[in-house]
């Protein structure tokens, strides 16, 4: 059987085949040398690292740890011998609990609740009672080796000690007391705590601070707690108001008692003064009665009636001696004699 003939003429499609053989012929005896210069470039550019100045770099050589590396650029075996893993030692890194932030076009906003973070930070404190508690873990990596390889992963073991830890402490400490006064302890026992377990666990972590962010009581029982919160308050104010009277009377009233004090002390020394000078008069009196007692007997009758005209407004002095009416000597500076009953009369001693 005859075959049918072929038929030649226009040109041909190369093929794959002729490329590669285009291309082998061009090398020729090249090759080697080109594939031993693509080699050494994939090695210098994968040996060189750069650690920024926040980092440390921890080398594992065929997977075996052999040491870390200070910022910088630094030389590495290429081809997978030798690994550079960056740890941000100097960043403080935060975890948070009960809300979640984002950052959108340069801004922060919380994200709306979600049952995960309502579950994580209902917490049950030491009266029975219920707090919804948002906080803060704020934290440095100080063992660059326990945190790669001691535990499989940090931030899932962190996030688990530190709302063991909050919920622990809180379970210590009274409703009012993490809502209100005892705030900054609950934090601070519960970085305590929170530290001891992680050194326990071998986190290579460093726990910096722990803030309370928000702590309220569920919604359902916020007003009630409103409420109590604000009788417990005008109830400290009132406390307050009392002790503060308390203050300002007591001294007063100890500053009145002694001036009473002593102005009855001086009161005294000024009666018994008195008592002992008309007592010492009534001797030198009598001593001089005894010596002239018509002289003295005059000179106190003068002396009384001195004193006594000084006690009266309107003066009659009358002569025994005369009778009728121009006796009379009226004192008072007016012409016409006073009313009936205003005069005094002095009668004179023989």
């Amino acid at each position: 059987m005859e075959s049918s003939p072929r038929v030649v003429g226009g040109p041909q499609k190369p093929g794959p085949g002729d490329f590669w053989r285009g291309l082998w012929s061009s090398l020729g005896g090249r090759l080697p040398l080109v594939i031993a210069a693509l080699v050494a470039l994939v090695g210098v550019t994968t040996s060189y690292v750069q650690v920024e100045p926040d980092e440390v770099g921890v080398i594992l050589r065929l997977g075996r740890f052999i040491g870390t590396v200070e910022p910088g650029p630094h030389f590495r075996i290429p081809f997978g011998v030798d690994r550079i893993t960056k740890v941000p030692v100097q960043r403080q890194l935060k975890a948070e609990f009960g809300f979640r932030t984002e950052h959108l076009d340069g801004r922060t906003t919380y994200q709306p609740e979600k049952p995960e973070l309502v579950r994580e930070s209902l917490m049950l404190t030491g009266d029975l009672n219920v707090a919804v508690v948002e906080w803060i873990v704020q934290y440095k990596i100080k063992d660059p080796y326990q945190y790669l390889f001691k535990v499989k992963n940090v931030e899932a073991m962190l996030r688990d000690i530190s709302e063991a830890s909050m919920r622990a402490v809180v379970g210590d400490h009274s409703v009012n007391e993490v809502l209100t006064t005892g705030r900054q302890r609950v934090a601070t026992e519960a970085k305590a705590l929170l530290q001891g377990l992680a050194d326990r666990y071998e986190t290579g972590v460093d726990i910096q601070q722990v803030v309370l962010q928000d702590v309220n009581p569920p919604d359902p029982v916020k007003p009630s707690f409103n409420e109590v919160n604000q009788a417990f308050q005008e109830k400290e104010r009132a406390i307050n108001e009392a002790y503060a009277d308390l203050n300002r009377e007591i001294p007063r009233a100890r500053g009145e008692a002694e001036e009473t004090l002593r102005a009855a002390e001086g009161y005294a020394i000024e009666r018994v003064n008195r008592a002992r000078g008309e007592a010492d008069r009534f001797v030198r009196i009598h001593e001089e009665y005894r010596k002239a007692p018509d002289v003295t007997r005059r000179r106190m009758y003068l002396e009384t009636l001195a004193e006594v005209l000084q006690r009266t407004r309107q003066k009659v002095v009358v002569d025994e001696s005369h009778k009728g009416v121009t006796p009379m000597l009226w004192m008072n500076g007016a012409g016409a004699p006073p009313a009936a009953g205003a005069a005094a009369q002095v009668k004179g001693q023989p």
